[in-house]
């Protein structure tokens, strides 16, 4: 009895890990803004400890990234020397996962095989970092949180932001610049994307500003790890460091008139709710901020 129970212990573990592992997202049948298909491949094919003797995926590199200056030059550039896993000048090529392997020259996704290869619409080969800023208020009635009567519990708005490109709803967040700190992206990211021209006076204005930098000082990280994305591809993922700034009584950014920037096709206060449904593992953030702050979900 004493072995089986160990046994199923094991096999519980070993499921979980897999679960964890497997891509869902990164894993659709054409790669973003392209008609290049993904090789298919089985869940449990998706590590790269499994051995997929037949596995050769397509490879696509976006022209758009040629010639761009944020951008990698293509792999095979003879100029092209990144310091793999480490900070390189002030790209940094470091990963939140851990140490990466490099094979033939080529980073390799931490989390697996994606059905495709090359870097896709990526900047840069390997880990390609943002910054999601998640900010939160609470619903009101008048000066009172309103409660849902399913959970009794009280609903938790944040800022999303509807993207251009797929049309999904998301956090407004955004790539970290080289040598930029991702305490700034993310406050960089929510008045490019949330706050684009605010039409107020110039009194205000300053008002505003100072109120913000105050505001964005005090966020909390929610996730800093890899994301499951879309774009990802077996060498090049995305990254990210995902904060909550609460508004505790809605005083603050919680006040804003929020304006869509470049980025965003349309911007709301979204109520949070176990239905909701957002771009990449943007739902899974927002999960982690209703668990902090006990509201409903």
């Amino acid at each position: 009895m004493k072995w089986y129970i160990i046994f199923m212990l094991i096999g519980f573990k070993e499921s979980m890990l897999l679960k964890r592992m497997v891509h869902t997202k990164c894993r659709g049948v054409l790669y973003p803004f392209s008609d290049v298909k993904r090789l298919q491949i089985k869940d449990e094919q998706v590590h790269w400890s499994v051995c997929v003797s037949d596995y050769d995926p397509p490879e696509y590199n976006s022209k758009a990234l040629v010639n761009k200056p944020w951008a990698d030059p293509p792999i095979e550039d003879k100029s092209f020397k990144p310091k793999w896993n480490e900070l390189d000048g002030d790209i940094n090529r470091k990963s939140h996962t851990g140490t990466y392997r490099i094979v033939n020259g080529r980073p390799l996704n931490p989390e697996g095989r994606t059905g495709i290869k090359g870097r896709g619409i990526l900047g840069k080969w390997g880990p390609n970092h943002a910054a999601d800023p998640i900010v939160t208020r609470w619903k009101m009635e008048g000066n009172k949180k309103v409660i849902s009567n399913t959970t009794n519990l009280p609903i938790l708005q944040f800022c999303a932001i509807q993207r251009h490109d797929c049309k999904q709803w998301a956090i407004p967040g955004g790539m970290v610049d080289a040598g930029e700190k991702v305490s700034e992206t993310v406050q960089r990211e929510f008045r490019e994307e949330a706050l684009n021209n605010l039409q107020v006076s110039k009194e205000q204005a300053e008002a505003d500003e100072k109120m913000i930098r105050n505001f964005f000082k005090n966020g909390v990280v929610i996730y800093e790890g890899y994301v499951d994305d879309p774009r990802n591809t077996d060498n090049a993922w995305m990254e990210t460091v995902a904060y909550n700034f609460h508004d505790e009584d809605g005083s603050h950014v919680g006040k804003l008139n929020l304006t869509a920037g470049d980025d965003a096709q349309n911007i709301q206060w979204m109520d949070i709710d176990q239905n909701i449904d957002l771009y990449a593992s943007h739902s899974n953030f927002i999960k982690a901020v209703v668990e902090r702050l006990k509201s409903h979900w």
